[in-house]
């Protein structure tokens, strides 16, 4: 397995280590031991699936204190662009952004820590994506950022007029006005 610092700390990529043969591949997704050696000691307690076509567009998502969320985030089918903005206010990267893509061909997965909000693009025809969280959903806690807030300017790799977003995703505040981790 191949761990790859991102320049925001705490978010980590996952390289897992593939086997390929003749019947198609082999691949450990989560070994709870391996990544607590590895600094990753969420206690992950769900696990989520979501499934999506061409230019959905699902974020910025997060909860607040005490369901703030640690994610583990991979693509089992399909490819999109995940993206995390840093939300911890004593953080040197308060309110930047960090974007991965994630595939089924390139098994990549990305560990997004507790005080980052989090959203996803689907590039493909179709994308499966799959997530272990370290608590569990409280909709009473949910909150979002408006996933094209000028203030951010995250490239989703979507024309504008072919995203499809949620009624709920539109109606989020911009970051400035967003209720952020204390």
């Amino acid at each position: 397995m191949n761990i790859i610092k991102t320049d925001i700390d705490g978010l980590l990529i996952i390289e897992p280590k593939i086997f390929n043969d003749s019947r198609g591949y082999f691949f450990e997704s989560y070994t709870k031991s391996r990544y607590s050696s590895l600094g990753i000691g969420a206690d992950f307690v769900q696990d989520n699936e979501s499934s999506s076509s061409y230019g959905v567009v699902r974020g910025l998502h997060y909860q607040l204190p005490p369901y703030s969320q640690s994610k583990l985030v991979r693509v089992i089918y399909g490819n999109v662009l995940d993206v995390a903005v840093d939300l911890r206010r004593q953080s040197p990267t308060f309110g930047r952004y960090f974007s991965v893509e994630l595939s089924h061909e390139n098994k990549r997965q990305l560990f997004i820590p507790k005080g980052f909000a989090h959203g996803f693009a689907v590039l493909s025809e179709r994308a499966v994506f799959a997530y272990k969280c370290d608590n569990y959903y409280a909709p009473e806690y949910e909150r979002g950022i408006l996933f094209n807030d000028p203030s951010l300017s995250i490239d989703w790799k979507i024309p504008a007029e072919k995203m499809i977003i949620s009624d709920k995703d539109r109606k989020y505040p911009n970051f400035e006005n967003a209720e952020l981790f204390k």
